[in-house]
């Protein structure tokens, strides 16, 4: 394979000691090798900022930027600035790929000359039980318009930065937003707009590892009301110009509302009821006539609506259900 393409890694790391080796060693044995591998130690107070400066030891493609916690956009926009490679990808460090990871999204790019290339991933538990969230999706070349549409319905991809290859170019002037939680929400679909062409490949490359310690499986916190702040911003800018996608943006909106509920309606903090109180009166005023003529909003969708509609209670049954079927 052709090699003459340096390509940027960013691994932004954060008190993940027990994970980052593995996420780090699944990058130095990439079997493309023309690699700029960044690691950026947001102010670790483990051992995680030691265990980088002893792998750049070992790779003198490793570059370590060791910095003040600044949270997951900040970490990642430091390594944006001082980028050298013509492509960009960015993986977790409590994630890893595949050991041809980055050729196979290299050689999607090249092979269809396009600014973006996706490929589909594997999430895995603790107990490394694997579901390909890929599965039944063909690979596609897609314009900025269907892109975005699949995002937004997450049909064999997310709205997460990861999994992705960018031409470094795209970041000219987009950054990921500083002190926000879900702050792909706020990039990805702009650097999707600003492609012409996109290409999904329906291999999964990329593990995501669905552990009780990460940023969204932990405890509710008022800094996840950001999923819903970032999605209606996303919301106001993609709907006047891609009128086509009304329904997917209104189910994205729908869909951070219900996640941001489905985290806090087991909570037994008084303010966090309110807040539930409040998003659940937000749902049924504004998206109610959304849900039984929108063309995107699945059974599921429409299940959790009419819990969410009878109450909180019969919404926090339900969940419980789904997750117990959902083993």
């Amino acid at each position: 394979m052709n090699e003459e393409d340096v390509i940027t890694v960013v691994i932004p790391v954060y008190n993940v000691q027990e994970y980052v080796p593995r996420c780090i060693e699944s990058v130095i044995k990439q079997t493309y090798k023309n690699l700029e591998i960044i690691l950026v130690d947001d102010g670790s107070t483990d051992t995680s900022g030691y265990i980088c400066d002893e792998y750049a030891k070992q790779d003198e493609r490793i570059k370590v930027i060791h910095k003040k916690n600044g949270g997951l956009s900040d970490a990642r926009n430091v390594a944006i600035d001082i980028a050298k490679g013509k492509y960009i990808t960015f993986i977790d460090s409590d994630d890893y790929v595949e050991v041809d990871y980055i050729a196979y999204l290299y050689e999607l790019i090249k092979r269809n000359e396009c600014q973006i290339s996706i490929c589909a991933h594997f999430t895995e538990n603790e107990q490394q039980k694997r579901v390909d969230f890929g599965n039944g999706y063909e690979e596609k070349s897609m314009g900025k318009e269907e892109a975005i549409s699949r995002m937004l319905c997450e049909q064999g991809f997310t709205v997460s930065a990861c999994a992705k290859m960018y031409e470094l170019t795209l970041f000219q002037n987009i950054r990921y937003p500083f002190g926000k939680l879900c702050e792909d929400n706020g990039t990805t679909y702009k650097l999707l707009e600003k492609s012409e062409k996109i290409y999904y490949g329906n291999s999964p490359k990329y593990i995501y590892s669905k552990r009780t310690g990460s940023i969204m499986n932990s405890k509710f916190s008022k800094k996840k009301m950001d999923l819903i702040e970032l999605t209606d911003q996303m919301a106001k800018e993609l709907m006047p110009k891609m009128p086509n996608l009304k329904d997917a943006i209104i189910k994205r909106q729908i869909h951070s509302r219900f996640s941001v509920l489905r985290q806090i309606v087991f909570s037994k903090e008084k303010d966090e009821k309110q807040i539930a109180k409040q998003l659940r009166k937000d749902v049924l005023k504004n998206f109610g006539t959304q849900f039984f003529k929108n063309t995107k909003l699945d059974k599921r969708d429409k299940l959790a609506f009419i819990s969410l509609w009878v109450g909180l209670w019969c919404y926090k049954i339900n969940w419980k259900m789904y997750l117990k079927m959902k083993g």
